[in-house]
């Protein structure tokens, strides 16, 4: 274990950009537990939380803009069309297209393909904050 000696005047560590996302995708990694990951960091668990939070809201970014996370999304390759209708070019959709989201605890969302951005974020930050 390291230890770390603050002294002077400035009584706090500064992180960097990249050991803070470093640090937020070991602690919400699958099967990891933010507890775990601020002990063995010597982090705060409610910094990690506010770390977090400031990426999903843009204010913590990759300075290449790159996804820091990803999730799997099915999607239908095309969608279903009568095959007498994609003949005749009169074709409609059978169904909207929809995306389906897997959230943590086992919860899924499943929405309109069409859905604003700032809906669905909305939206997820409901369903994960019940």
């Amino acid at each position: 274990m390291r230890a770390e000696i603050l002294v002077g005047r400035e009584r706090r560590r500064r992180w960097s950009l990249d050991d803070k996302l470093q640090i937020v995708r070991e602690a919400f990694a699958p099967g990891a537990r933010v507890a775990l990951v601020a002990r063995r960091r010597d982090v705060s668990r409610s910094q990690i939380y506010q770390w977090r939070a400031a990426l999903r809201e843009g204010r913590l970014n990759e300075p290449s803009g790159a996804v820091v996370g990803f999730v799997p999304v099915e999607m239908p390759l095309a969608p279903s069309v009568a095959p007498d209708d994609a003949l005749s070019g009169t074709g409609s959709f059978a169904a909207e297209a929809s995306i389906e989201i897997s959230l943590a605890g086992g919860r899924c969302l499943k929405v309109s393909a069409s859905l604003p951005s700032p809906e669905l974020r909305r939206l997820i930050r409901v369903v994960e904050g019940a």
